[in-house]
């Protein structure tokens, strides 16, 4: 009996198999390359803790990370020690770089204790704390490192986005942003302030450094409302850890 490939039970049957063979296909596709993302993922993490720190390939102007043929070993170089902190518990973990702080603030909503990683790093006998950060910016979620010194003076950062707006929020990216942080503090006396994106802060040069503030994105206030708040609370997450390691 010949096939009405006109009918609608045709086209429908046609259909459910279809996805059900693409689909296999998709899951099969996704197992396979899963150990490729998984490494990629780390490689990533470890390349942005190390920009933090000031460990990268930068030239005059473009932001250029540690190549993934090289990024272990220097991570295993320049970061001295991986902690997790976990209530009053500090412990050593040489994979806290694999910890997911979005999952952390998320045991905190729950009235349970997150697991925070910092990572000691030291270049050129100077020592780096480093923290992640996770915010919300205009589409989407923010996220990234800031490298602290014992005086609580930003010494590096690096900041990332999902879905920024391209030319304006995703521009937090950019090392002409990402380097006025560099010298300001984020102390005001003793409070753990962080440091303000600012509209109109009278600073375009970012010349002072203990205003803690550096100057807005045109055209992106929004995420750089959202950078504020995700340096305000991550610092604040931290705080009882970076009293233990301020210079008084």
């Amino acid at each position: 009996m010949a096939v009405n490939k006109d009918s609608n039970t045709y086209t429908i049957a046609f259909a459910a198999v279809m996805v059900v063979v693409v689909g296999s296909i998709l899951a099969f596709l996704a197992m396979f390359f899963l150990p490729t993302i998984r490494e990629n993922e780390r490689f990533e993490k470890q390349q942005n803790i190390l920009y933090a720190m000031g460990v990268n390939d930068n030239d005059e102007s473009n932001v250029n990370f540690i190549p993934t043929d090289r990024v272990e070993a220097e991570f295993t170089t320049y970061i001295k020690e991986q902690l997790v902190i976990e209530g009053d518990n500090i412990t050593k973990n040489d994979e806290a770089y694999l910890i997911d702080l979005k999952k952390q603030l998320s045991a905190i909503k729950k009235g349970e204790t997150p697991k925070l990683p910092v990572f000691i790093g030291e270049k050129e006998g100077k020592k780096f704390y480093i923290i992640p950060m996770y915010g919300k910016g205009l589409w989407d979620a923010i996220s990234g490192f800031v490298a602290l010194d014992d005086t609580m003076t930003v010494q590096g950062v690096y900041f990332d986005h999902k879905a920024e707006t391209p030319g304006l929020g995703a521009n937090i990216k950019q090392r002409y942003f990402m380097d006025d942080f560099t010298g300001e503090t984020i102390l005001n006396g003793t409070r753990y302030v962080g440091i303000k994106v600012a509209k109109g802060n009278n600073d375009p040069l970012n010349a002072i450094k203990d205003d803690n503030e550096v100057d807005a994105l045109a055209g992106a206030t929004i995420t750089g409302d959202g950078v504020s708040a995700m340096i305000k609370v991550s610092v604040n997450l931290y705080k009882d850890y970076l009293e233990t390691i301020r210079v008084k």
